[in-house]
């Protein structure tokens, strides 16, 4: 019996697979993400706004790797700010992969579930592991982490942590000094990762998370650290995506970063320049931010 696998809704048959193997042996020069780029190309895999669906690509890629089927060239590089140390990484877990396509409406009801500090972290940790692009990265500081379940079966996880410092177009936007910035840094959360688990459609779900998630962050992270948070903020990279869920959940777009990092002493940009995005929770946000305590 020829063995053929299921992907997002897609059987994948043997002959698929030697076409991919092919495809890969002719291209022996592509990073990992340059063959999937290449690939959606190749096969016409694109969005309905025209974007490469390059990271379900990548998606399909690394499940067909890790099952055996097709051998990927090794990583070349890790994200600049991605810690990489001896901790062992996530283990794989055995969830539900079916497909789930469906209304917005039909998933009801959505639990968001904070789950630092509970049994469910280590779920958490392995779907970004194994799921998101840039895989999982330990935070450090404060931070929550959260699982979105629909229908018994997690299909989404968001990761919050403390913001950067020093961020130009963020701190325009606030306009405080330098000395409230340093004593109210702590109100404001960064959005490091958002996954949408790659056989989940479901069209307007990251949106509506967005929105749910705004509503009730900052009073779980006042029960963790003793603290609200007043503002959120995100990078996004425009080659990679369009950052359109945020601007459909009310994220307004502060500017862009300078590609060049906190430890940049060149002051030429080193690294992709991203757009950064921010959402504030309360109207009053920039007074509470701009306070020194004087």
């Amino acid at each position: 019996m020829v063995e053929t696998w299921r992907y997002r809704g897609q059987e994948i048959n043997g002959e698929q697979i030697a076409f991919l193997k092919e495809f890969i042996r002719t291209h022996p020069t592509s990073s990992r993400w340059k063959l999937s780029r290449q690939l959606c190309e190749a096969l016409g895999w694109k969005q309905a706004n025209g974007a490469l669906r390059d990271v379900v690509c990548r998606g399909l890629l690394l499940m067909l790797e890790r099952a055996g089927q097709i051998e990927l060239p090794p990583v070349r590089r890790h994200i600049r700010g991605q810690r990489r140390t001896g901790r062992p990484r996530p283990e794989a877990v055995l969830i539900d992969t079916t497909p789930l396509t469906a209304p917005l409406k039909q998933l009801a009801p959505i639990e968001i579930q904070q789950v630092r500090r509970t049994a469910d972290e280590p779920l958490f940790n392995s779907l970004m592991e194994h799921y998101h692009y840039l895989s999982y990265e330990q935070p450090v500081g404060e931070h929550l982490k959260y699982l979105i379940w629909a229908q018994g079966r997690p299909i989404a996880c968001l990761a919050w942590s403390s913001a950067p410092r020093h961020l130009g177009s963020r701190d325009r936007f606030i306009g405080w000094s330098r000395e409230a910035r340093r004593s109210n840094i702590r109100f404001i959360a960064y959005n490091t990762r958002f996954l949408i688990l790659p056989w989940i459609e479901v069209p307007h779900l990251a949106s509506h998370i967005l929105s749910r998630i705004a509503r009730q962050l900052s009073r779980d992270w006042e029960r963790l650290y003793q603290h609200p948070i007043y503002f959120l903020e995100t990078f996004v990279d425009p080659e990679r995506f369009r950052g359109t869920c945020y601007r459909a959940a009310n994220w307004m777009v502060l500017g862009r970063t300078t590609g060049r990092g906190k430890d940049d002493h060149t002051n030429r940009p080193n690294r992709s320049i991203k757009e950064v995005l921010g959402y504030p929770l309360t109207p009053r946000f920039r007074h509470l931010l701009q306070e020194t305590g004087a």
